[in-house]
């Protein structure tokens, strides 16, 4: 019975053995830090991987929610040197804006959809977003890359207050952009919404000037760039809404007994509102960029009565070289000589064009050489004759008016000398308010200011 006892007990304390736990072999029984110590990976270290994982999910996923300008921060960037200007909305793609890098196509699949804004304002939020979703056939056009949406709290999900933005008098417009006033988080702004029947072509070009804003960067006197909603349909861009619209229509408004915002002109103000028109011309120049149409139609001004130069579409056309841009004929009365003879233009090209705004505010938006046709306007330059004095207009601002427009471009001052001049005369200018006979006949504007019958008087 001995013989055959031991090996019985030998094969249950194996059994047993084999049943215990690797803590129960190693430590004694009750001995807690010597079980945590065996059990380390489990206990400590796989809780403390899961907990940190949670804890950097939780993060990013709250600075994706209010701080998503500082997760483009932390991204690694593809080109140090190209800064980068935060907008509301969706940025415009890369190889037509250097400030996206992503490879995207501009046509969509299926969201290219209709813009359907009211009629007239509404007193309550808006219910439909502005980009609805698709209810048209699929479009004609095929898509190329699928567009790749950024962070969806970049993207306005509506405009309040949407209502088409009147123009400033009837006239046949073949543009594709249409124009719309609203608001968006709590400030007035203007979006130029491109035609559901814009082509290719069209679309690069609408999507390339919104680039070319966003990089040529703030000034004071430029009107501001919100947002560019670039890889949805309809495709827009949001700009800050200057409420007294363009100076040609405010100057015009001056001349009515009671007008409706009221508009007055004094010589002081025009002082100093052609003071901020040249500061945004003089930041142009630093960034070797002519304007080339500078007249009273291409300034917006504010409800404060702050001039900001517009009329941008031609300086990217030129900054592109854009062999499809046409000569336009209503741009020659203010045009400088050199560039009715097809010279290269300069910075004093815009100088001229500087003093005949002068004229334009002086005279309350009369048309330049009003009574010169354009066939006839360079022979009228070369014999030595400029703009009349308007009535209203002082000594001290028709000799700056005459110095700007100086036949030979060296004659004309600089831009640092005129708004010297400016200042100076802006110091004992009269705070009269100017008058005028009566409102302006727009058909015999449109005749004595060059316009062709297919021009449009589009601000934006």
């Amino acid at each position: 019975m001995c013989y055959f006892y031991k090996p019985a007990e030998h094969l249950v304390s194996s059994s047993r053995m084999s049943s215990l736990s690797e803590a129960d072999f190693r430590c004694q029984h009750g001995d807690t830090i010597c079980e945590i110590r065996v059990y380390e990976q489990e206990v400590i270290v796989v809780p403390i991987v899961l907990l940190s994982s949670f804890v950097f999910t939780l993060v990013l996923i709250f600075l994706l929610r209010f701080c998503p300008e500082k997760v483009d921060r932390i991204r690694p960037k593809a080109s140090k040197s190209t800064p980068r200007r935060v907008l509301q909305g969706i940025d415009a793609p890369p190889g037509i804006n250097v400030l996206e890098h992503e490879s995207i196509a501009l046509d969509s699949p299926s969201s290219y959809s209709t813009f359907h804004p009211p009629n007239t304002y509404q007193s309550k939020r808006l219910s439909t977003p502005v980009l609805p979703p698709p209810v048209l056939p699929p479009p004609v056009f095929t898509p190329i890359v699928q567009p790749r949406e950024l962070p969806r709290q970049r993207l306005p999900e509506s405009f309040n207050l949407v209502s088409p933005l009147p123009a400033a008098f009837s006239l046949k417009s073949d543009s594709s952009v249409l124009l719309y006033r609203a608001r968006m988080e709590n400030r007035n702004v203007v979006l130029r919404v491109l035609n559901d029947s814009a082509d290719a072509s069209e679309r690069h070009s609408f999507l390339g000037f919104a680039s070319f804003l966003a990089q040529l960067g703030p000034h004071p006197f430029l009107p501001e760039l919100l947002g560019v909603v670039s890889l949805r349909a309809p495709l827009v861009t949001v700009v800050e809404e200057l409420e007294n619209r363009d100076l040609l229509s405010f100057l015009w408004r001056c001349r009515q007994e009671k007008a409706d915002p009221p508009a007055e002109m004094t010589e002081r103000r025009i002082f100093t509102m052609v003071q901020q028109v040249a500061s945004a011309l003089e930041f142009l120049h630093s960034k070797d960029l002519l304007h080339g149409n500078l007249r009273a139609r291409s300034v917006l001004v504010s409800r404060g009565f702050t001039a900001k130069l517009w009329g941008l579409h031609g300086v990217y056309s030129r900054k592109n070289q854009d062999s499809t841009q046409r000569e336009d004929p209503s741009m020659k009365k203010w045009q400088a000589p050199e560039l009715l003879v097809r010279k290269p233009a300069g910075p004093s090209s815009d100088i001229w064009s500087l003093g005949v705004l002068l004229y334009e505010m002086a005279s309350l938006g009369e048309a330049p050489f009003a009574e010169i046709s354009v066939n006839e306007l360079l022979q009228f330059h070369q014999r030595g004759k400029t703009l009349k004095k308007p009535s209203n207009c002082s000594n001290a601002l028709y000799a700056v008016i005459k110095g700007c427009c100086q036949w030979k471009d060296q004659d004309r001052p600089t831009l640092a000398e005129a708004g010297r001049k400016l200042a100076s005369a802006e110091k004992s200018a009269s705070d009269k308010v100017l008058k005028a006979g009566g409102p302006v006949n727009i058909e015999r504007y449109l005749q004595e200011a060059g316009y062709g019958e297919t021009n449009s008087y589009t601000v934006f």
